[in-house]
Parts: C-alpha cells; sequence; structure tokens
C-alpha cells in the first residue's frame, strides 16, 4: 500500500508595505494648552458669572411682580424706585460721607476685635493653664445676647462714636477665639512631635507647624465675624446717630421710606461683601494649598 503525502497548502503571498492601506492624510493640529494663568482667570470669570446669576435673577422677578402689582410698592420699593434713592442720595452729596462713616466704624472694630479674639485665643490654645483662666468668663460672657450689652456700653462709653466701635468689638470676639482656640487644638499632636524629636524649639513649633494648622479655623471664625460686625452696626447705629448708613435707615423708616431702606440694606449687603472678597484673597494668598485642593 502506497501512502501519498498531503500536498502542502499554498503558501499565501506576505502582504507588501506598498500594498497596506493608507491612512487619511490628516493635517496636524497644534493643540493649544491654556497656561495656568489663563486657566486662572477664566475660573475667577466663571466663578464670578455664577455668583452675579442668582442676584440679578431675584432683581428681575422682583421688578417683575412690582410691575404686574403682586408686590405693594407702598410696602417694599421696586428695584427701579431703590435706584432712583441712591442717585437722588448720592446727587445730595449725603451718601458718600455715609457709606465711609460706616466702613470706618467697622474697619475699626474689626480690627480691634480680631486682636483681642487673637490674643485670647492664642492664650487659651497654647496653655492649659491660660484656658484656665480665659476659657471660662468668655464662656459665659458668650452665653449672653451681646446684642442686650447695648444699654450697659451706652452708660460706659457714651452716645458717641466710641458705643458704636465697642459693639462691633464685643461681637467680634467671640467667633475669633472660638475657632482659633478650637483649631489650635485639633493640630495633629503626632507633627509637634515630630517636629520636636527633629530638634526644632517650641516658638518654631508654634510658628511653623501650629499655626499654620490653625489658620484655616480662623479664617473661619473671621467670616463669621464679618457678619457680626454689620449686624452690631445696624443695632449700634440707631442709637443718636446723624451720619452713617444705619442714619439713612432710620430716615427712612420715620417718613415710611422704603425704597431708602431697601437701599440701606443693599449698601450694608454690598459692603460685606467687598470684605468678604478681602478676606478669600487673604486666605487664597496665605493658604494656596487649600485652592489646589478646591480644584
Amino acid at each position: 500500500m502506497t501512502f501519498l503525502a498531503p500536498s502542502p497548502a499554498p503558501a499565501r503571498a506576505l502582504p507588501n508595505a506598498t500594498d497596506a492601506p493608507t491612512a487619511p492624510n490628516v493635517p496636524a493640529v497644534a493643540l493649544e494648552t491654556p497656561s495656568p494663568a489663563r486657566r486662572l482667570r477664566r475660573g475667577a470669570v466663571a466663578a464670578g458669572a455664577r455668583r452675579l446669576l442668582v442676584p440679578v435673577v431675584v432683581v428681575v422677578l422682583w421688578q417683575s411682580a412690582s410691575w404686574l402689582g403682586w408686590i405693594n410698592e407702598s410696602t417694599l420699593a421696586s428695584p427701579g424706585q431703590v435706584w432712583h434713592a441712591f442717585t437722588d442720595t448720592w446727587a445730595s452729596g449725603e451718601l458718600w460721607p455715609s457709606i465711609w462713616v460706616s466702613l470706618r466704624r467697622v474697619v475699626y472694630g474689626l480690627a480691634i476685635g480680631v486682636t483681642a479674639g487673637t490674643v485670647l485665643g492664642l492664650i487659651a490654645g497654647l496653655s492649659r493653664a491660660g484656658e484656665q483662666i480665659v476659657d471660662g468668663p468668655l464662656q459665659m460672657l458668650r452665653s449672653l445676647p451681646f446684642l442686650g450689652l447695648l444699654p450697659l456700653l451706652v452708660v460706659w462709653l457714651g452716645i458717641g462714636e466710641r458705643v458704636k466701635v465697642g459693639l462691633v468689638v464685643v461681637g467680634v470676639v467671640y467667633p475669633i477665639y472660638l475657632n482659633l482656640h478650637k483649631g489650635i487644638r485639633a493640630v495633629d499632636p503626632r507633627f509637634r512631635e515630630l517636629s520636636k524629636a527633629c530638634g526644632v524649639g517650641r516658638w518654631a513649633v508654634i510658628r511653623q507647624v501650629v499655626i499654620p494648622g490653625a489658620l484655616p479655623s480662623f479664617f473661619v471664625g473671621l467670616r463669621f465675624a464679618l457678619g457680626i460686625a454689620w449686624l452690631s452696626l445696624v443695632v449700634s447705629e440707631t442709637v443718636n446717630a446723624d451720619k452713617g448708613i444705619g442714619y439713612l435707615v432710620m430716615q427712612g423708616s420715620q417718613f415710611l421710606r422704603t425704597d431708602v431702606i431697601v437701599m440701606g440694606l443693599v449698601l450694608y449687603a454690598l459692603l460685606g461683601l467687598l470684605l468678604e472678597g478681602l478676606v478669600r484673597l487673604l486666605e487664597w494668598r496665605l493658604l494656596p494649598w487649600r485652592q489646589d485642593f478646591a480644584a
């Protein structure tokens, strides 16, 4: 029996390089990567637009409700009437001195109150003995409604500028003290132990570890202090004031001018927003790592 060998399979021709399909000739486009500074500017513009969106919508709805008669303009002035009150007060030369006086009072009160609250927070946060001396009296005073201290401050400081600044100081001290004290105590003790193991002295640990670790809590307290400062000013400017935004609001209340009242409230809000922006800028400078984390 004869066995026949299987015939070899026909060899397949390998594709030649010239036979391979060629990719379409797509022009190379250089992709421009925006610089970090440009991305930061774009992000700031977008964030500002988003922040302005809600107030603009509220003003549009408010004005539309006034036009449609849904809001009685004798009870609540329309945005157009508020704008006319603003231009009239500006033309009379009374608006800018009032803004400057109110802003000066708040700045003075914040400077004194933030300084006092920071010193007390450092004393109580860095020392057990300091906490035992400072924390108890401040906690008792904090439980009191500080606006109720206005009659006593009038007796102590009179009815001039000092009582207006003094009420702002009293309201600002507590949030600064509480947040700074808790921020210092919240610093991880392992960082301090590691710094001491590396031969770093006590004051260097406080300066390089404890204070930077407590700064985020300090800025939280500072933001609370800003709101309380303006609240204190609104109340204190009702006491024998002849200038200031509160004086304009009281004049509008006496003559039932809701447009002047709302104008004063809007000015308070805008000045508060200005100081809040300054605090954000300071926080951005001192805590750049938080910006990276947020991004």
